[in-house]
C-alpha cells in the first residue's frame, strides 16, 4: 500500500466534481480503498476523498470520532447527503481543517447532524448517520466529492487568513508528512 501524494488547494482536480464508481468489488477499488487509508492516517486526517489524492471518484474513507467519543472508520462510496428536518438539527460553528489546505483551520458552519446513503466497495447500501464531530466530517468529505472545499464556506477575509496561515505552515506539515510516511510500521 503506497501512501499517496495529498492534492493541496489550487490543483484543479479539487475543482472538478467526481464520477460516480459504477465498477464494484473489483481489487483496483479496495487498493484505492486502501491506499487512502494509509494516506488519511500518515497525513493525520479524520477523512479523505478520492479527489485529495488526485482520483476523480465518488468515494471517502474516515476515522472520525463523534462528540460522544465513539469512533467511526469506514468508507462510502457516492454518497449523498439526505435533508434533515431543520427540527433536528442546528447550525454550529467549529473550527474545521482539510489536508488539502495544510496547516490552516477556521471556524466553518455546518449542521450537527447528517445522514449519508451509498455504498460500501462490494456495492452493498449503507447508510450512515453522524453526529457533531463525524457529522462535520461526513459532510466536509461529501462537499470534496462536489469540488468543493471547506474554504468555499469562509467569507473572503477568512478565506486569505486561512491560505496566510497554509502559506506560513506548509512547509512544516508536509515534513512532518513525508517523515511519517517513511517510519515503518503502522502510521497510526
Amino acid at each position: 500500500m503506497p501512501v499517496r501524494r495529498v492534492t493541496v488547494v489550487g490543483e484543479e482536480v479539487l475543482r472538478v466534481p467526481c464520477r460516480e464508481v459504477t465498477e464494484f468489488g473489483t481489487p483496483e477499488l479496495s487498493a484505492l480503498i486502501d491506499d487512502m487509508f494509509l494516506t488519511m492516517y500518515v497525513a493525520d486526517g479524520a477523512g479523505l476523498a478520492a479527489n485529495q489524492v488526485g482520483v476523480g471518484l465518488r468515494l471517502f474513507v474516515y476515522d472520525c470520532p463523534d462528540d460522544h467519543g465513539v469512533r467511526h472508520t469506514g468508507h462510502l462510496i457516492n454518497p449523498v447527503l439526505d435533508r434533515v428536518d431543520p427540527a433536528d438539527r442546528r447550525l454550529v460553528e467549529e473550527f474545521e481543517g482539510c489536508l488539502s489546505v495544510p496547516g490552516a483551520t477556521m471556524t466553518v458552519p455546518r449542521v450537527d447532524r447528517t445522514v449519508a446513503r451509498g455504498f460500501d466497495k462490494d456495492g452493498n447500501p449503507l447508510v450512515i448517520e453522524g453526529q457533531g464531530y463525524f457529522a462535520r466530517c461526513l459532510q466536509h468529505e461529501t462537499d470534496h466529492l462536489a469540488g468543493r472545499i471547506y474554504l468555499d464556506r469562509l467569507s473572503g477575509r477568512d478565506r486569505k487568513e486561512a491560505l496566510r496561515q497554509m502559506e506560513a505552515r506548509i512547509e512544516g506539515v508536509l515534513a512532518l508528512r513525508a517523515e511519517k510516511a517513511a517510519r515503518p510500521g503502522t502510521p497510526r
